[in-house]
């Protein structure tokens, strides 16, 4: 009879452990996404070496929150990267939210649908819509995932990086006058982490298959400066922490140094860490030599010192 007991409980507590552990997982809009158009398009979801998403046709977030003797109330919303052409998923989501949890930070992985005039009526505004929303949607809930709401991060890298940037230097306040209460929220991140992120697209710098995905391979003058984010900066736009390697030759290193300047001029706390090799698209570093493994601490020191 006692060793049934103890099954039983032990059965109970790991029934508990298993679902503090999944993640949540959300849509993002109560209903169809905006500027989505009714197709027959399907997501595709590839697994080799890493797990890469593309086609998205139901943008999701999710929820990976730490242990709540270890949560420091902060919580970072992650952009995969991926050109605007597919998303990363686990090598530069998944991973990260899971590395994030074990410092005691919500992990919240973004899976924004990607450009596309076959799906959508306004692809270049798209993934800014859904990374808007996102921010929105976690203010929201807050409360109930024990977040801060005044302690909601925004990071990205490589495409992923250049939304992180955009969400940071586009934003509101929020819209009262709406019927969603989620659109009652603020659109600002609090603080913005770029992992050699494209900033520019200014033709002789940018990275041109980013651009070309988001805003087409000819585009208004507009569109390029409004998304060449090193020219959009505020003095309100969050602080920033960036990491790159100087041997990038996918998104050189300029980027980086471009935004990390606009910040400074407005005067928007900054911490940049530049490393000789990395190349691109190093992420976590696992199983990689060099000292760019280094961010790693760098930024979790940067986060704890937040005001």
């Amino acid at each position: 009879m006692l060793k049934f007991y103890l099954f039983a409980c032990l059965t109970m507590i790991s029934g508990i452990t298993l679902s503090q552990t999944q993640p949540i997982t959300l849509d993002i809009y109560p209903g169809e996404a905006p500027f989505q158009k009714t197709t027959d398009v399907k997501e595709v979801v590839q697994e080799n070496d890493i797990l890469v998403i593309s086609k998205v046709q139901k943008p999701q977030i999710q929820v990976f929150l730490p242990a709540k003797r270890a949560a420091t109330g902060k919580a970072v919303i992650i952009c995969p990267g991926g050109g605007y052409g597919v998303l990363a998923y686990d090598w530069e989501g998944l991973d990260i939210a899971k590395w994030l949890n074990s410092k005691g930070i919500a992990g919240i992985v973004l899976k924004y649908r990607l450009p596309s005039a076959e799906t959508q009526s306004s692809p270049h505004i798209v993934p800014m819509a859904d990374g808007q929303r996102a921010i929105r949607l976690v203010r929201h809930h807050a409360e109930d995932w024990g977040i801060d709401p005044g302690q909601i991060g925004i990071m990205g890298f490589s495409a992923g990086g250049h939304l992180a940037a955009t969400l940071g230097t586009h934003f509101d306040e929020g819209n009262p006058g709406d019927e969603d209460a989620i659109e009652h929220q603020s659109s600002r991140p609090d603080f913005m982490i770029l992992g050699y992120p494209v900033i520019s697209f200014t033709e002789h710098i940018t990275h041109i298959g980013s651009r070309n995905n988001l805003i087409g391979a000819a585009p208004d003058e507009k569109w390029v400066t409004y998304f060449s984010n090193e020219k959009q900066v505020r003095a309100d736009t969050p602080p920033s922490f960036i990491f790159h390697s100087q041997d990038d030759t996918a998104v050189p290193v300029q980027h980086s140094l471009l935004f990390y300047q606009a910040l400074l001029e407005k005067q928007v706390p900054a911490e940049m860490h530049l490393y000789p090799r990395g190349a691109h698209g190093f992420s976590l570093s696992i199983n990689k030599a060099g000292t760019q493994k280094g961010w790693i601490e760098s930024c979790i020191n940067w986060m704890h010192h937040l005001p």
